[in-house]
């Protein structure tokens, strides 16, 4: 079993030297032979073992044992220990969650307050080829696609599962083998969670009557599933790369022409990979929820939107689609002033300005990128700054006559409500010069008497 995981841990990249490993440890068989080997590879592989036990609060005085249990296994390992009590059905009912969820919530949430005080670094779970095998069954009931059925990954964030292609059988016999003691959660013994009922009844019942290999019909079958989800993952992600405008911790912008000329599955797939980018979590997205966001575009109707999960809105703005964290942000309004000619860096806004000044002759030649724009120098009143929007703030954009509210040019060049505020100005002690990325102000272009220009470009 030694070599197996050590082989996992190398394929997958599981753990590097030095690294912090908080394991979590039930004292069950299972954890109890992660403990144990992830103890025999440090031979190998120089890391830190942390033992992590959480007591449930549902088992009363077995519970504390176990809890005692744990503690004298990695004192007897020499290896630092940590435990915490919590109330999982109390935690679950406040949640409105199930007692199961509570119960990986608090685990995972304690797990990752040792690695913080540690420094960073992971949780290992014992997490094995019948656990898999298990969880597919749940999904399967439930109702799940293809990523649904790639079940547990070997390494998900900061959760390594270094076990997980180990056969239960092979677990309980390197325990035999090497005399390992352990401890019985007898909740395990009862169908009392879903998991169990799959453990304890469904699981036999196939075995019997189906296929006696169900654990390794499964594994290869997630293997598949994983493998994929994975390719189609990657693709979706390039797709989305492609039709993304704009993007930012509480929105995302998706050019709705360039979205409908994809799969419908592939546009399924990015409105997932931007509701995970501002949200940090598909937890409640269902498939009927990502459906209506897709059936939105279609319709096309600007101003309308639809309401999912966790706050999530989709909105159609002149034809793009709008992910967006419904919860109103407050807009943070900034003034910077500009050296120049010099190089400005603003990393609070995520600009950089790079500002010369030339003499305008015959061999001056303009660059017509996007990114950069040219000014008569001389037009300049005062000193140079960028800034967000104010209230009342005007122009007379390139090629035009007449003042212009800033708010209209706004909506005629159809830009979303949602990144308006997000747009640099480069301004004057009096004027807007530019609207950066879009046009300049009309007062500033080039002409024939123009002396000397002012050239401003920008970097995201």
């Amino acid at each position: 079993m030694k070599n197996k995981v050590l082989s996992t841990i190398r394929e997958y990249n599981l753990i590097e030297e030095n690294d912090n490993i908080v394991v979590g440890v039930s004292g069950g068989p299972d954890s109890m032979a992660l403990l144990y080997v992830l103890q025999e590879i440090r031979s190998l592989i120089n890391f830190n073992i942390h033992v992590a036990h959480v007591n449930h609060g549902v088992r009363g005085e077995d519970a504390k044992s176990d809890q005692l249990f744990v503690e004298k296994i990695a004192k007897k390992l020499n290896l630092p220990y940590y435990t915490k009590n919590v109330n999982m059905v109390e935690y679950g009912k406040k949640k409105g969650i199930s007692a199961e969820e509570a119960g990986r919530e608090l685990r995972y949430g304690f797990f990752r307050e040792i690695l913080s005080e540690s420094g960073g670094g992971k949780i290992a779970v014992a997490h094995n080829m019948n656990d898999q095998a298990e969880t597919l069954l749940m999904r399967f009931l439930r109702g799940t696609g293809i990523d649904g059925l790639k079940g547990m990954d070997f390494i998900t964030q900061d959760i390594i599962r270094p076990v997980l292609g180990i056969d239960r059988k092979e677990i309980e016999a390197y325990i035999d083998n090497n005399k390992i003691e352990t401890v019985l959660d007898k909740t395990n013994l009862e169908p009392i969670y879903s998991r169990n009922k799959i453990r304890l009844e469904l699981m036999p019942y196939i075995k019997e009557n189906f296929n006696p290999n169900i654990v390794s019909t499964l594994w290869r079958m997630s293997r598949v599933s994983s493998m994929d989800s994975r390719f189609l993952e990657e693709f979706s992600e390039g797709r989305y790369n492609i039709i993304v405008k704009s993007q930012d911790k509480h929105s995302i912008i998706l050019d709705g022409e360039k979205l409908l000329q994809e799969h419908r599955s592939i546009q399924q797939r990015i409105i997932r990979h931007s509701i995970l980018k501002i949200n940090g979590s598909l937890q409640g997205i269902t498939e009927t929820q990502i459906s209506s966001v897709i059936n939105l575009l279609m319709n096309s109707d600007t101003g309308k939107e639809v309401h999912l999960s966790n706050n999530i809105v989709g909105k159609i703005s002149y034809g793009d689609l709008i992910i967006k964290n419904d919860i109103e942000k407050e807009v943070k309004k900034y003034l910077y002033r500009l050296k120049f000619p010099g190089f400005n860096d603003l990393e609070d806004i995520g600009y950089s300005f790079n500002i010369e000044i030339f003499p305008m002759d015959d061999g001056f030649t303009m660059n017509k990128g996007t990114n950069i724009k040219y000014f008569d120098l001389d037009m300049i009143r005062g000193n140079l700054a960028v800034r967000n929007r104010l209230d009342g703030d005007r122009l007379i954009p390139f090629g035009m006559r007449g003042t212009k509210k800033l708010k209209d040019y706004f909506i005629d060049e159809k830009v979303p409500k949602e990144t308006r505020d997000k747009i640099p100005l480069i301004v004057d002690d009096e004027n807007i010069l530019w609207v950066v990325g879009y046009r300049i102000n009309d007062l500033y272009k080039i002409t024939k008497k123009t002396k000397r220009i002012l050239s401003i470009s920008y970097n995201l």
